[in-house]
């Protein structure tokens, strides 16, 4: 098969496009031929050495396809079953190996598109609003990044549940994807964000930030947050956020902050089955509308990569084998 590999980490052109050995299902695993694999910020981390990881690798840790083999012993699925994955490696490549526990099945109606390059992002959403966090109908939450793959899918979920979403955006045409995913407000990252977000919520802040930006919002973040507010620092888009002094939470309000992972949120396979499901129900009664704004060939990866990180892309960034 082809896939991407990756020898040494670095920027996109570090990602070598080229056959690989085909992977072979062992016990409790699936073989699928993968017809659409997600782009994500996290495969960036790992590809620039930000999260370390034994090399070489295949990157990509989403995807969805056709399952074409079994492993010994394996059940729970036949093949030609629809299935999409997230946090597996190895989802940049013609055919991938997944753990039948944490393979899913994609109902009739979602495209391998969709599912495969928004699983991830879905189920970060479901976790934020029921999970790191827990806003109630008629909070006020201020989401960064709005236009973006998480926040376009987290504003949508967070709108049906009757909250009111702050976003943040860095231009009209963002604005735009972000308004018509349910935002009452939305701002450009250049604002007094603070500023902005007290006179719309009548100088109290934000019960919860969701920062999924990291190192350019963070202070923005917690200048947003009202007293004993919640700010939930959930990716790094911008890099890293430094060293921070904890005693600083005490005079801007008693603020809480928190750093969670995905992962997390679905190591139990019962836990990731109740959150998939609850996303794959909003995708097909059309309470999320996923917009899959860049589709790439699989050998182009490099150019996703760039793009990604250019800030040029909207909604969900897929690779087509």
């Amino acid at each position: 098969m082809r896939a991407i590999s990756v020898t040494s980490t670095g920027g996109p052109d570090v990602l070598s496009y080229g056959p690989v050995p085909d992977p072979q299902p062992g016990p409790g695993e699936v073989l699928v031929r993968v017809h659409a694999a997600g782009v994500n910020f996290i495969d960036t981390y790992f590809r620039g050495g930000l999260y370390p990881v034994d090399l070489p690798y295949t990157p990509g840790s989403e995807g969805a396809g056709e399952v074409v083999a079994l492993g010994p012993g394996t059940t729970g699925f036949e093949v030609g079953a629809r299935v999409a994955w997230c946090n597996v490696p190895g989802s940049y490549a013609e055919l991938v190996a997944v753990p039948a526990d944490r393979a899913l099945a994609v109902p009739d109606g979602v495209s391998y598109e969709v599912a495969g390059s928004s699983l991830l992002r879905g189920l970060t959403a479901h976790y934020l609003l029921d999970g790191s966090a827990h806003p109630e109908s008629g909070d006020t939450v201020l989401v960064h990044a709005g236009a973006g793959g998480v926040g376009l899918i987290l504003t949508q979920l967070a709108h049906a549940r009757r909250l009111r979403v702050i976003t943040t955006v860095s231009s009209d045409r963002k604005e735009q994807l972000s308004r018509a995913a349910g935002a009452a407000e939305v701002l450009r990252y250049t604002d007094d964000v603070p500023a902005r977000v007290r006179e719309l919520t009548g100088g109290r802040g934000v019960p919860v930030v969701y920062d999924g930006v990291g190192a350019a919002t963070f202070e923005q973040s917690l200048h947003a947050a009202a007293v004993r507010g919640l700010v939930v620092l959930f990716g790094a888009a911008s890099g890293p956020v430094p060293p921070f002094d904890l005693q600083r939470l005490n005079p801007l309000g008693s603020l809480t902050v928190t750093r969670p992972t995905l992962a997390n949120f679905i190591a139990d396979p019962a836990e990731l089955a109740w959150r998939a499901g609850e996303y794959f129900r909003a995708l097909a009664d059309g309470t999320v509308d996923v917009r899959v704004g860049q589709s790439y060939p699989l050998a182009e990866a490099a150019q996703a990569h760039r793009d990604l990180e250019g800030r040029r892309t909207t909604g969900s960034t897929v690779l087509v084998p």
